[in-house]
């Protein structure tokens, strides 16, 4: 007779309510019911809004206790024990040594006043009652396992002192410091460099196995799970769409939605006329045939030379010493009217600076920028006024990016006026309208804050805010890096749109190839602020020359190396 092994973690039935006022109450968890199996891997995918991490924080017990409502009939078993019946101290006994979490962004969750050793070291102290030289060195050894270069060097540094993928390497250390039973796993990876992200999905499966723990993976990306997860949840808009063994999820999608998540992302192979989006296929739409041409070509109206582009900058050293850390290095491009330049490279690259130092935003330490027959890098800045408004950019970061002091319609009107763009008032807000059916967003976001949107909502507010100048060049600096695939396909659909019908040119910055492919006529690759190689796109992508290039087409999800 086979013995049945009960799963670590059973969730039943979980509903959980919010309190948006004193009358109106909204379900974001509707009803739902999965298992996470004893040594294994389980992935909950779904976008922005689905639910999924409000699941994770209702099993660590994080929601907040005077908005959030968990039905009573809910139930969550970990380990034989019912999460929702135990007590507050029983429960934050358990959640920091039993059932640990990564957060998403762990700047946000890393405090900036302590060092990492410390704040390592604290989860040591607390839980396993180790006295300060005992959590030191474990804590070294932690260090040493997430793969933290020179350990003993790295204790003693802050957080802003790291990269973003050591600072996760830092929150991973933490997570497993007391060797959980569970790992939530939360978003980990999103906004990493594509080589750093594939580092981190294979140090999650390894420490997975070494350690025997149980994995929640929560991502929006069903593409990043093929190679980590045993079994997949789907989730939309609170409820379980599809799930199963991963392989049977990924390979033979059986709902609408998870085919629609399968595509969103830009094909590896090819490159169709529009991506589909999550409405395509819940409604049965026809998408356009046929593939897009990219490439320049030798009739292409050139609007931008760029010629040695240089930006340094300059590192105290000691009292009176500084040090000069050339950022870009000798940089040279063209970009045609009507086309796309991707620039690719991991954090350090010099991708951002390059564009950044176009806008003159950093001050460049040499080179040419010709645009129109002028260089905007040495002409003065009653010059370059004019300008401005010509070239635009698109940030990483919506949540530092608009002002949240105001409103989405002060945001997008500020810049009409300044500029002197449209005849009055009324006809800026009709423009401002327009932009905002034009990123899908309704006409009642005109008078909300940048707070009252979702991460992928705000990018699209940015882009409208760009828009408003309409420019001739704009510079997007990662600027679907952090978005869900399916609202990522929406921008990349937006973007081809508007570069269709007024013939922009964009400088799109990103680390991801297969987004860059998809967008670019050509490729431009950085790797510490030189450009190790540049050429059409589809050369880049099928017949890569440095070895640098190809190390970042082999760490794209799903591609077989």
């Amino acid at each position: 007779m086979t013995a049945v092994t009960t799963p670590l973690l059973s969730v039943r039935n979980l509903r959980v309510h919010f309190k948006l006022d004193k009358k109106t109450t909204f379900e974001a968890v509707k009803g739902i019911s999965f298992d996470v199996p004893r040594n294994s891997t389980v992935a909950l995918v779904g976008e922005s809004g689905s639910g999924k991490s409000v699941s994770s924080l209702a099993v660590m017990g994080l929601l907040p206790p005077l908005t959030s409502i968990i039905d009573p009939q809910s139930s969550i078993l970990f380990d034989g024990r019912e999460l929702l019946r135990t007590s507050v101290a029983e429960r934050r006994r358990l959640c920091g040594k039993e059932i640990s979490m990564i957060f998403q962004e762990p700047m946000s969750s890393l405090n900036p006043v302590f060092t990492v050793g410390f704040q390592i070291g604290e989860v040591l102290r607390q839980h396993m009652g180790m006295n300060a030289k005992q959590a030191r060195a474990r804590t070294l050894e932690l260090l040493d396992e997430v793969g933290i270069p020179d350990p003993t060097a790295k204790i003693d540094t802050y957080p802003s002192q790291m990269s973003g993928g050591q600072q996760q390497r830092v929150m991973i250390a933490m997570a497993i410091a007391c060797e959980p039973k569970l790992l939530i796993a939360d978003e980990p990876t999103t906004a990493l460099d594509v080589t750093i992200q594939k580092q981190i999905m294979e140090l999650i499966a390894r420490l997975q196995k070494k350690h025997q723990m149980s994995v929640l993976f929560i991502t929006h990306d069903l593409g990043l799970v093929s190679e980590i997860a045993d079994r997949v949840i789907v989730m939309r808009h609170g409820e379980v769409r599809e799930e199963g063994a991963a392989a049977q999820v990924l390979e033979q999608p059986e709902d609408s939605y998870t085919k629609a998540l399968l595509h969103c992302r830009p094909p590896l192979d090819a490159r169709p006329i529009r991506l589909p989006v999550i409405d395509d296929y819940m409604q049965g739409r026809a998408l356009p045939q046929g593939e897009r041409q990219r490439g320049y070509t030798a009739d292409d109206d050139t609007v931008l030379v760029v010629r040695n582009l240089a930006k340094s900058f300059y590192v105290r050293e000691g009292l009176f010493g500084k040090r000069e850390f050339g950022a870009v290095k000798d940089v040279s491009f063209t970009l045609p009217r009507g086309k796309t330049l991707g620039v690719v490279g991991e954090s350090g690259s010099g991708k951002t600076t390059v564009g950044l130092t176009l806008l003159r935003l950093h001050q460049a330490t040499g080179g040419t920028a010709m645009f129109e027959g002028r260089d905007l890098i040495s002409m003065k800045d009653a010059e370059y006024q004019p300008y401005k408004r010509r070239i635009q950019i698109i940030f990483q970061n919506p949540y530092a990016s608009l002002n949240p002091r105001f409103t989405v319609g002060q945001i997008l009107l500020e810049p009409m006026r300044i500029h002197r763009i449209g005849a009055d008032d009324r006809e800026r807000e009709q423009t401002a309208m327009q932009l905002l059916e034009r990123v899908g967003l309704p006409a009642q976001a005109f008078h909300r804050y940048p707070h009252e949107f979702s991460g992928g909502q705000r990018q699209r507010i940015a882009i409208a805010r760009c828009l408003t100048m309409k420019p001739e060049i704009l510079v997007c600096d990662e600027s679907v890096s952090a978005l869900d695939v399916s609202v990522q396909a929406q921008v990349l659909n937006l973007l081809q749109d508007l570069q269709d019908e007024f013939g922009l040119s964009y400088i799109f910055i990103s680390h991801d190839l297969s987004v860059v492919r998809y967008m670019s006529d050509q490729v431009m690759v950085m790797h510490h602020g030189e450009v190790v190689e540049m050429g059409n796109a589809d050369e880049i992508y099928t017949n890569p020359q440095h070895p640098y290039t190809k190390t970042l087409l082999a760490a794209i999800p799903g591609r077989a190396n």
